[in-house]
């Protein structure tokens, strides 16, 4: 153990905590601002407004900047890092088997944030999420008889090594407390309406909710289901495009945790008859996250989804979001046309808006005016002028283009073509020398041509005002510490292999990798998502013949291939040879293509 122990502990530069301000010297706000303002993290505004607020609230500055939202937990570990000279614990240091668990109880490491990563030759090294300890490293130093060596650690990581190293269900929240709160008198939907607010009002139900909603951010989730059943209220959670099945409350708690959602999202809690959408802001470990709330009448109460908007893991980027280097650059082409409608199109949860979204940051520029028009508004773009429709009130989307061209827009984005109405002032829009992007829900590239002309437009509008398409979906990425690559043992274990269509279109796939398991991705072989994709450009031929009367995309597809035009299905092997997926996560999304 000792050797372990030395090469974890040896980079760690200790020299820089004799001489730093702590949290109770008279000069550490000063010193730490200083340190934010010098490494980029904050600007002068944004320091000024958590120094108040930490004079105010008469807390911690440092803390006060994770509360509101200004830097993350790992960011501000980062920032620790660099003023108190110790290094940053990662994942693969956490170790395999807890670190003597007879002597350091789990409780008394949750209670203090701390995580034991090695010991020998009469030392230990701790990991906490705070540098400011010093009364916790006496204690463990009195208790072990041994001299204590710090690192940092981000938060999470804390959290999960303590869920999976010491089996401990308090990481996940204490339910019982939260039952409690509503067992007192039964059912909460049996109370009256001001009785239901107080008990969601009250510490357990808060924390409950704040757990569940901070372990979908931890996940990565997408979404978060709140399904009340006969027995009890399962809490799902979509990760990577599937559900994931996570804790069970008690239903005597569904009533209480349905009217805190509620309460957060600014709906009606006397209203339960009724579907209703609301939005919620928060701050989970220092990042702002918005939350759009869906409620729904079940037989056994209100379900209820979440969908997470977490704009730190969305990158705008066309490279990191898995576009191949022939499809971004045909992309890009489209985007600096003066005018015409540029297509994405692909069934719901696809990326479509994210594709979007990139398009128009890449474009935003200060000769450039943009508008979007959305239902909802996912993220906020600075420089872009983003309008939510609100049918309620009759600002539907084409009452909002119609105002929009009278903005002397330059480049609008329609948030999807629903209905004729909408298709024809994008034409227009088009006509009049704008370029236009927007989403429509096909399977194919193609078929976004004849999807159009089936909903009413006319071919010869059609054919001159369409640039391109783009039809996408995504792809679970496999894990890249468990994938294995595919040989003669699996087939061996799986002959009944999936069948491969296209086999004439087929490349070889030597390097074929196959989705394992591990705890990194939680068992499932696979973590985050990426990209595939298939573009058509419009060009001359083919405008020819979307103008003709008669459906032919037989010979829309095979003059696309004469123009090099891949297949979803194509580009999805050329990810499995690249090791980026499984054949059968692009068979699973590609069948209905």
């Amino acid at each position: 153990m000792s050797i372990e122990f030395q090469q974890l502990v040896q980079p760690v530069a200790c020299a820089g905590r004799a001489g730093f301000l702590g949290p109770k010297d008279a000069g550490f706000t000063e010193a730490f601002s200083s340190l934010l303002d010098a490494e980029g993290y904050l600007d002068g505004a944004a320091i000024a407004r958590a120094r108040r607020a930490a004079e105010v609230a008469g807390e911690r500055f440092d803390l006060v900047l994770v509360k509101l939202g200004l830097i993350s937990e790992a960011d501000l570990c980062q920032v620790y890092a660099a003023y108190c000279g110790l290094r940053v614990m990662g994942e693969a240091e956490i170790p395999p088997r807890p670190v003597l668990a007879d002597r350091l109880r789990h409780a008394f490491l949750r209670t203090n944030r701390i995580l034991p990563i090695a010991h020998g030759n009469g030392r230990i090294l701790i990991a906490s999420a705070d540098p400011f300890i010093d009364d916790v490293v006496r204690a463990v130093s009195y208790m072990l008889d041994l001299e204590v060596e710090l690192a940092l650690i981000v938060p999470a990581e804390i959290e999960r090594a303590l869920r999976t190293l010491y089996n401990d269900p308090a990481a996940e929240g204490s339910l019982e407390e939260a039952a409690v709160a509503v067992q007192a008198a039964g059912d909460g939907s049996e109370y009256d309406i001001e009785r239901l607010r107080d008990i969601a009002n009250e510490a357990p139900i808060i924390r409950l909710v704040n757990q569940v909603i901070a372990r979908a951010v931890e996940r990565g989730a997408s979404d978060v289901h709140i399904e009340p059943g006969r027995d009890a209220v399962a809490i799902r959670y979509r990760v990577d495009g599937f559900l994931q099945q996570g804790r069970t409350v008690p239903t005597t708690s569904r009533a209480a945790l349905t009217t805190r959602v509620k309460i957060m999202a600014k709906l009606d809690i006397a209203e339960r008859r009724l579907p209703q959408d609301g939005r919620i802001k928060t701050v989970v470990r220092g990042v702002e996250i918005d939350i759009r709330v869906s409620t729904i009448p079940t037989a056994f109460g209100e379900s209820v989804v979440l969908r997470i908007l977490d704009r730190t893991r969305v990158e705008l980027d066309f490279a990191k979001l898995g576009l191949g280097g022939t499809t971004e650059a045909g992309l890009r082409r489209l985007m600096s046309l003066p005018n015409g409608i540029v297509l994405v199109t692909g069934p719901t949860g696809s990326g479509k808006t994210t594709t979007l979204y990139t398009a128009l940051k890449n474009l935003n520029r200060p000769e450039l005016k943009l508008f979007t028009v959305e239902d909802p508004i996912e993220y906020q773009l600075p420089g872009i002028n983003q309008v939510q429709v609100q049918p309620q009130i009759g600002f539907d989307f084409p009452v909002a283009l119609r105002s929009i061209l009278r903005q002397d827009p330059d480049i609008v984005m329609i948030g999807e073509i629903r209905d004729l109405e909408t298709a024809r002032i994008a034409i227009q829009a088009a006509l009049t020398g704008h370029l236009v992007f927007s989403t429509l829900h096909t399977n194919s590239a193609i078929a976004a041509i004849t999807r159009l002309i089936d909903i009413g437009l006319e071919r010869y509008l059609l054919a001159s005002t369409i640039a391109g398409v783009m039809a996408q979906r995504l792809v679970r990425k496999l894990c890249p510490s468990c994938s294995r690559p595919f040989d003669e043992f699996h087939r061996a274990q799986h002959p009944r292999e999936l069948a491969v269509p296209s086999e004439r279109s087929r490349p070889a796939l030597s390097n074929r990798r196959v989705a394992v398991g591990c705890t990194a991705c939680g068992n499932v072989g696979y973590l985050g998502r990426t990209t595939i994709s298939e573009l058509l450009i419009i060009d001359d031929e083919l405008r020819h013949v979307v103008g003709r009367r008669s459906d032919d995309q037989r010979m829309m597809e095979q003059l696309a291939r004469n123009a090099g035009f891949r297949s979803l299905y194509e580009d999805g092997l050329l990810k499995v040879e690249a090791g980026e997926t499984s054949l059968e996560e692009v068979l699973r999304v590609t069948r209905a293509a």
